[in-house]
Protein backbone atom coordinates (compact mmCIF):
# COMPACT_ATOMS: atom_id res chain seq x y z
CA UNK A 1 0.00 0.00 0.00
CA UNK A 2 1.43 3.62 -0.87
CA UNK A 3 1.47 6.89 1.59
CA UNK A 4 -1.14 8.24 -0.46
CA UNK A 5 -3.20 5.21 -0.21
CA UNK A 6 -2.71 5.03 3.58
CA UNK A 7 -3.75 8.75 4.09
CA UNK A 8 -6.53 7.95 2.16
CA UNK A 9 -8.00 5.25 4.27
CA UNK A 10 -6.94 6.03 7.86
CA UNK A 11 -8.03 9.59 6.62
CA UNK A 12 -4.42 11.34 7.65
CA UNK A 13 -3.51 14.84 6.67
CA UNK A 14 -0.68 15.48 4.36
CA UNK A 15 1.62 18.01 6.28
CA UNK A 16 4.30 17.41 3.99
CA UNK A 17 3.67 14.98 0.31
CA UNK A 18 7.63 13.90 -0.79
CA UNK A 19 7.05 11.14 -1.89
CA UNK A 20 3.02 9.76 -2.11
CA UNK A 21 3.84 6.45 -4.45
CA UNK A 22 5.97 5.05 -1.68
CA UNK A 23 5.04 1.69 -0.14
CA UNK A 24 3.99 1.11 3.66
CA UNK A 25 5.30 -2.15 4.29
CA UNK A 26 4.81 -2.16 8.39
CA UNK A 27 4.58 0.13 11.13
CA UNK A 28 6.51 1.54 14.07
CA UNK A 29 4.80 3.07 17.26
CA UNK A 30 7.21 5.09 19.58
CA UNK A 31 8.31 8.43 21.03
CA UNK A 32 11.69 7.51 22.21
CA UNK A 33 13.84 8.61 19.34
CA UNK A 34 17.26 6.76 20.46
CA UNK A 35 14.68 3.68 20.67
CA UNK A 36 12.64 3.86 17.26
CA UNK A 37 16.23 4.78 15.82
CA UNK A 38 17.67 1.52 16.68
CA UNK A 39 14.13 -0.01 15.63
CA UNK A 40 12.18 1.54 12.73
CA UNK A 41 12.71 -0.50 9.68
CA UNK A 42 12.66 0.63 5.88
CA UNK A 43 9.12 1.46 4.62
CA UNK A 44 7.61 1.48 8.59
CA UNK A 45 4.63 4.20 8.83
CA UNK A 46 6.03 5.47 12.13
CA UNK A 47 3.36 6.26 14.60
CA UNK A 48 4.23 9.56 17.28
CA UNK A 49 3.80 12.83 18.65
CA UNK A 50 6.85 13.57 18.13
CA UNK A 51 6.89 16.72 15.30
CA UNK A 52 10.48 18.41 15.67
CA UNK A 53 13.81 18.08 13.43
CA UNK A 54 15.11 15.65 15.34
CA UNK A 55 12.26 13.34 14.03
CA UNK A 56 13.17 13.73 10.82
CA UNK A 57 16.55 12.89 11.24
CA UNK A 58 15.54 9.28 12.33
CA UNK A 59 13.24 8.69 9.55
CA UNK A 60 15.57 9.15 7.65
CA UNK A 61 17.79 7.30 9.32
CA UNK A 62 15.62 4.11 9.37
CA UNK A 63 14.29 5.04 6.01
CA UNK A 64 10.65 5.27 7.37
CA UNK A 65 7.69 5.66 4.35
CA UNK A 66 6.21 8.15 6.53
CA UNK A 67 5.64 9.82 9.64
CA UNK A 68 2.53 10.04 11.15
CA UNK A 69 1.90 12.86 14.20
CA UNK A 70 -0.48 11.57 16.21
CA UNK A 71 -3.22 13.38 18.37
CA UNK A 72 -2.91 16.60 16.88
CA UNK A 73 0.73 17.01 17.22
CA UNK A 74 1.81 20.09 16.02
CA UNK A 75 4.79 19.86 13.18
CA UNK A 76 7.37 22.64 13.67
CA UNK A 77 8.63 25.01 11.26
CA UNK A 78 12.43 23.50 11.03
CA UNK A 79 11.17 20.14 10.95
CA UNK A 80 8.99 20.97 7.99
CA UNK A 81 11.83 22.44 5.76
CA UNK A 82 14.24 19.54 6.68
CA UNK A 83 11.53 16.90 5.82
CA UNK A 84 10.57 18.94 2.27
CA UNK A 85 14.58 18.95 1.73
CA UNK A 86 15.08 15.03 2.80
CA UNK A 87 12.12 13.78 1.30
CA UNK A 88 10.26 12.72 4.32
CA UNK A 89 6.35 12.39 3.87
CA UNK A 90 5.00 13.73 7.34
CA UNK A 91 0.75 13.22 7.48
CA UNK A 92 -1.25 14.23 10.91
CA UNK A 93 -4.29 12.34 12.65
CA UNK A 94 -6.57 13.25 15.34
CA UNK A 95 -6.15 10.14 16.65
CA UNK A 96 -4.07 8.09 19.11
CA UNK A 97 -1.22 5.87 18.08
CA UNK A 98 -2.75 2.73 19.39
CA UNK A 99 -6.49 3.39 17.08
CA UNK A 100 -3.70 4.32 14.37
CA UNK A 101 -1.78 1.30 14.70
CA UNK A 102 -5.18 -1.65 14.97
CA UNK A 103 -6.26 -0.08 11.80
CA UNK A 104 -3.22 -0.18 9.80
CA UNK A 105 -2.74 -3.96 10.76
CA UNK A 106 -5.95 -4.52 9.60
CA UNK A 107 -5.12 -3.01 6.30
CA UNK A 108 -1.71 -4.62 5.76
Amino acid sequence: MTVKELAQKLELNFLVEADADRQVLSGYCGDLLSWVMSRAKEGDCWFTVMGNINCVAVAVLGDCACIVLCENAVLDDDARLRAEQQGVNILQSEENSFNLSVKLGKLL
